[in-house]
């Protein structure tokens, strides 16, 4: 039984009355894989993402670092600009990512232990590992 459609190859395309056209875009969507096990791709990509562990800093850089907040906090008036590099602790595993902010210091709250920046930023104190700016150049010198 071979048939060569004749009989209904130059009938015109048909179009519904009561159902609106469907676009080439939804009529794919009807094709598309089905995700049988939800969220195992994000698992796997979050299992796959890397973070860095925290260093540890010795008692001389933290003193270094109490000693460069004390200044600051003594320059506060003069609105110090300054390079914080910090850690941000990750939410979902183990270590997190470091992160530098740039800007002008706006208040320093030893209750809370942050440091905020004039555009907003809130820096932990417990996770700067480093503090530069204009203002510790000669201390920077000496400490070579």
């Amino acid at each position: 039984m071979s048939h060569d459609y004749s009989d209904i190859i130059n009938l015109p395309h048909h179009v519904s009355a009561t159902r609106p056209h469907m676009s080439m875009r939804d009529r794919a969507a009807q094709f598309s894989p089905f995700a049988a096990l939800t969220g195992y791709d994000a698992a796997v990509k979050e299992t796959a993402r890397l973070t860095d562990q925290r260093a540890e800093l010795d008692e001389d850089m933290k003193e270094k670092l109490s000693e460069r907040i004390n200044l600051l906090q003594e320059n506060l008036a003069a609105a110090p600009a300054v390079e914080i590099t910090y850690f941000i602790p990750d939410e979902r595993k183990e270590g997190g990512a470091y992160s530098t902010a740039t800007g002008t210091i706006k208040k320093i709250d030893e209750f809370q232990r942050i440091i905020v920046l004039t555009d907003g930023t809130d820096i932990p104190i417990d996770e700067i590992t480093e503090i530069n700016g204009a203002m510790f150049r000669s201390l920077d010198d000496s400490f070579a």
